[in-house]
């Protein structure tokens, strides 16, 4: 099997998706915008051939690197890069090469906003009441009918980013002086608890991985008021979240890819949908998967593709649960106290990539444990803010 990879050098830790494939019997076919030799070791070791080109946003210096590519290895079988920004570029390299997956048709679905909620209707999903608006009397017009407050994001964007709440008329004229020049779509605010349903589809469009996690609050938040975030994975999914996530598998074709679908549960028993991703869930979050169910999903991941294997063995036996710092906060409790008291739970500590840190903050700790309640405990410990104004060097 010949799998072309797409800047496998970053996010750091998806070389493992590389490494796992290689190791499965795949020649893996790097292409990236660094030399060769400035790519970490363990990058290196994950690749077949590397092939370098000035820039990835330059598509027909790809075109000719996938070229290069088949004439040396025969026909690609894969491409990806499981990173959003590339969904785009992705669909029309396998448009122009007869590559299964997500095509140039399907993008939009995917990718736009506006359009994701026709298929959470299609799905019988409810979702937040919006459209995509062009100018200020369009805007007024929508919120005569929702009532502020709203959320304008762009209707094709990646996280949070250019993403605001506006609570006035005043905030929504301020909006429009400063707007980006891209489609803007507007919605009510929701006022409710994300939660998200994530794992992995075979081939035939079946979850042979799933789990949910909830979020301490939304990354438009967590992005534009600079406050730290905790999300953390649950060991029982509700009914009524994997009834959702399964309808919207269906309703938006999932096929041997990752998944990871944002809802707002506004009750018990309510979901209401935001978004759809068709790629894992960002920051170490793969990693999180398998330190609460001790798997291996960057193997899972490579030998789906490679041998069709779609039979595993899993329980979520934990909560795994990453929790942030920012800089910009005095924290109550050192680094070096919060490893003296919860030391035997901590998997891991993070330093996050300047690109990450405004949506998962500049350190990040992973732990697991069985017990919610001591989960909510080592949360609160971790994000304790100190009142009095003392240097930040905790």
């Amino acid at each position: 099997m010949n799998c072309v990879f797409l800047s496998p050098h970053f996010p750091p830790q998806y070389h493992l998706f590389c490494l796992r494939l290689r190791q499965a019997g795949a020649n893996v076919l790097g292409i990236g915008d660094i030399p060769y030799a400035a790519l970490p070791e363990d990058v290196r070791a994950s690749l077949t051939e590397y092939y370098r080109v000035d820039r990835l946003e330059c598509y027909p210096d790809l075109v000719r690197a996938c070229g290069f590519f088949t004439h040396k290895y025969g026909k690609i079988d894969r491409i990806d890069s499981l990173n959003e920004f590339w969904l785009t570029t992705e669909a029309r390299l396998r448009d122009d090469f007869n590559i299964f997956g997500v095509r140039e048709r399907d993008i939009a679905m995917i990718r736009r906003k506006s359009v994701m909620k026709e298929q959470f209707r299609k799905a019988g999903i409810p979702v937040a009441a919006g459209r995509v608006v062009h100018t200020l009397e369009e805007a007024r017009a929508l919120i005569s009918e929702t009532g502020y407050p709203v959320v304008a994001k762009p209707d094709q964007g990646v996280g949070a980013l250019d993403t605001f709440r506006l609570d006035t008329e005043e905030d929504l004229v301020a909006f429009f002086a400063r707007k980006p020049p891209v489609d803007y779509i507007i919605e009510a605010f929701i006022q409710g608890t994300i939660y998200s349903f994530d794992g992995l589809c075979d081939i035939k469009g079946n979850p042979i991985f799933q789990t949910a996690h909830v979020f301490s609050q939304g990354i438009m938040e967590t992005v534009n008021e600079a406050r730290h975030l905790a999300y953390y994975s649950l060991r029982d999914i509700p009914a009524a979240l994997e009834d959702a996530g399964h309808r919207c598998l269906r309703a938006f074709n999932v096929r041997e890819r990752f998944f990871h679908i944002e809802f707002f549960r506004t009750r018990e028993e309510d979901f209401t949908a935001l978004e759809v991703n068709m790629r894992p869930p960002g920051g170490f979050t793969t990693d999180m998967f398998n330190y609460a169910c001790n798997i291996d999903i960057y193997r899972i991941w490579a030998e789906l593709l490679t041998h069709g294997r779609a039979a595993i063995d899993y329980k979520r036996i934990y909560h795994c649960c990453y929790a942030s710092r920012k800089n910009n906060l005095t924290y109550v409790h050192s680094h070096q106290e919060i490893l003296d008291r919860y030391g035997p739970e901590i998997c891991r500590i993070d330093q996050v990539p300047g690109v990450f840190a405004s949506a998962l903050g500049d350190i990040g700790y992973i732990f697991r444990t069985r017990d919610e309640k001591r989960l909510h405990d080592i949360i609160s410990f971790i994000h304790q803010v100190s009142t009095q104004e003392v240097p930040a060097c905790r």
